[in-house]
């Protein structure tokens, strides 16, 4: 019986690599994200490179609550119960906390942030009633180092790591994993144009196969953080 993987903003970037990496290990495959062009062209993408693929894709803003759970219905309708979550849906502004515009820090602790939690709680029903279940939170090493213009966007990413701990903390007992995911600079439509040597970056199925790996221990082991930088370190 095939395992089911839900990949928010998963057709473009980290999201896309850990999508494609779950549907060559024979998952069923969950995907949603706010541009439906790119989403149906993902669902052909993977049913021709991956044969007897089953696929889900579903139009959501997953900072709306109602919207988080209108796709966790759908993927129950589909699929049933869902093996692996990663909440991946997010943006980045740059900038300064004493200069950005108003409305930034609102913007992206919506997304960044209340997309993981309402997709979360919208899901965890299921995986609580199976006593199973993995969380990878898409966070970033902005969620433990504050730089030059990170401004309200690792403001955001140090709360997605407050909610991934207190995730974990809440669900050890439950047979439910949660992983925080810290990745550096990683080539993905957020670096598209930008002129630096293809080595500076990772590539985003390094990312893919870190969770493919994480998601592979025995029901009694759990990688609770993973930190991942480019070789050369932080830009």
């Amino acid at each position: 019986m095939r395992k089911t993987i839900v990949v928010s903003g998963g057709a473009k970037g980290l999201g896309r690599a850990i999508a494609r990496r779950f549907a060559e290990g024979g998952y069923n495959i969950a995907v949603c994200g706010r541009t439906l062009e790119d989403l149906q062209k993902f669902e052909q993408e993977l049913r021709a490179d991956f044969s007897g693929c089953q696929v889900l894709v579903f139009q959501a803003d997953l900072k709306k609550s109602a919207e988080a759970k209108a796709f966790a219905a759908a993927v129950q309708s589909a699929f049933g119960d869902v093996d692996i979550l990663v909440n991946n849906a997010g943006t980045y502004i740059g900038g300064s906390i004493c200069s950005e515009a108003d409305g930034v820090l609102e913007q992206l602790v919506e997304t960044n942030l209340y997309s993981a939690y309402y997709l979360s709680r919208a899901i965890l029903p299921g995986m609580r009633a199976a006593g199973t279940g993995h969380i990878f939170n898409m966070c970033s090493v902005a969620s433990i180092l504050a730089y030059p213009n990170g401004g309200s966007y690792s403001v955001s990413k140090f709360a997605l790591l407050g909610f991934s701990k207190s995730l974990r903390e809440e669900l050890k007992n439950e047979g439910i994993k949660v992983t925080s995911l810290l990745p550096g600079a990683t080539w993905s439509d957020s670096w598209a144009g930008v002129d630096l040597p293809e080595e500076r970056l990772m590539p985003a199925t390094d990312i893919a196969d870190v969770v493919w790996a994480a998601s592979q221990l025995s029901k009694t082991g759990v990688v609770e953080e993973i930190i991942i930088r480019p070789q050369l370190g932080d830009l």
